[in-house]
């Protein structure tokens, strides 16, 4: 993947050769179509929670603040209800009737942010301090439990045989999904994960829910299993390209940007794609990195650890090159996510458009 040098010196990815460069306009209209016409849904099944899961449901999604004024947050970027949308269109049905599926992963998606946000310690997301820092741990436990039992629900009231096949999958993903999150928990506490196994993990923590979102909205507009398949290896592959994208950002990303502090994922101790690979490289700086990263394992002072620290362990993964190795990860997977859309008959105009979600995943800087 070609780069470029942000703000901080960071290196940015860039859209990969080969590509048309990303309209961000219409990238942007796309997401700002998925956010309008599946929040309204979104907002009425969050007012079907009992209070106050209904009010910390709101300051999660950020329509109101800590107080309990009205606000207008950030929302996150949107990608899973545009696809969702997109995936109604592929199988020739309105964007309108991919809005359940939409509101459906929106919920999931949501309600694993809640839960992961209190298992990783992360008390700020989306420049806000997260829901457990505010309303305690077990608020988040209960409004997350909420929300994955609403996008069920969403779905199932529709009543329709397409409604209880899009159930499936969206169960399946959410498995998936757990699956995902228990793996990334037990990989901080191991001296070392293979790429393979890291690879396995992400695609279950963010492959299966982008998967889901890209086929959900051309299930319930009616498309056979086969179309449906194809539009979730897109999407599976996109989750892995966006997954690299976020790692990436979890070391080297402007916090300005993504909202998190310098050097989240290393405070974390995440075993992320360019931590394993860079352990996976040999040689010199592959090795200290190793011997650095089992001290901190046992260290009772990590916590106090001072910038540099954070920066020295930074600067060795990017020489045992797995920064570069994540870029080309992320390359790779693009370009085999574009590759799953030739075998699906869809408009012109929404393959350009599943291209150019595509092309945004590997070039955001948050």
């Amino acid at each position: 993947m070609s780069v470029s040098t942000g703000t901080r010196g960071e290196t940015v990815p860039t859209v990969p050769p080969g590509q048309p460069a990303v309209d961000t306009a219409d990238v942007s209209a796309l997401l700002e179509r998925g956010r309008t016409l599946s929040t309204p849904v979104l907002r009425a099944a969050v007012d079907r929670l009992a209070p106050p899961m209904d009010t910390v449901a709101a300051y999660h999604f950020g329509w109101i603040d800590a107080q309990g004024n009205a606000a207008d947050g950030d929302g996150g970027k949107a990608v899973r209800p545009a696809l969702a949308l997109l995936s109604a269109e592929a199988a020739g049905a309105a964007p309108e009737v991919g809005i359940p599926g939409a509101v459906a992963v929106e919920l999931v998606h949501n309600f694993s942010l809640l839960h992961d946000d209190l298992m990783d310690g992360d008390e700020q997301r989306r420049h806000r301090d997260t829901v457990w820092k505010v309303h305690g741990p077990a608020q988040a436990i209960l409004v997350g439990d909420a929300l994955f039992a609403l996008a069920n629900e969403i779905l199932l009231e529709l009543g329709t045989v397409e409604a209880g096949r899009a159930t499936r999958r969206l169960t399946t993903a959410s498995r998936k999904l757990i699956d995902g999150q228990a793996q990334d928990i037990s990989y901080e506490h191991r001296e070392r994960v293979t790429v393979e196994e890291c690879l396995e993990m992400e695609g279950n923590k963010t492959g299966a829910l982008l998967a889901c979102a890209v086929s959900i909205g051309a299930v319930l507009g009616g498309a056979d299993d086969r179309t449906a398949d194809k539009l979730e290896e897109y999407g599976y592959h996109l989750g892995l390209a966006f997954q690299a994208v976020d790692d990436l950002l979890g070391i080297w990303g402007d916090p300005e940007s993504t909202g998190k502090q310098t050097w989240s994922d290393l405070r974390q101790r995440k075993k992320s794609l360019p931590v394993v690979a860079a352990l996976a490289a040999g040689g010199p700086a592959s090795e200290r990195l190793g011997e650095l990263l089992a001290a901190d394992a046992k260290s009772h002072d990590f916590d106090t650890f001072s910038e540099e620290e954070f920066a020295t362990r930074a600067a060795l993964i990017e020489e045992a090159g797995g920064r570069e190795w994540t870029s080309q990860e992320a390359r790779r997977q693009h370009a085999v996510a574009i590759e799953a859309l030739n075998e699906v008959d869809m408009p012109a105009r929404v393959r350009a458009q599943l291209v150019a979600l595509a092309d945004f995943v590997v070039v955001r800087k948050r």
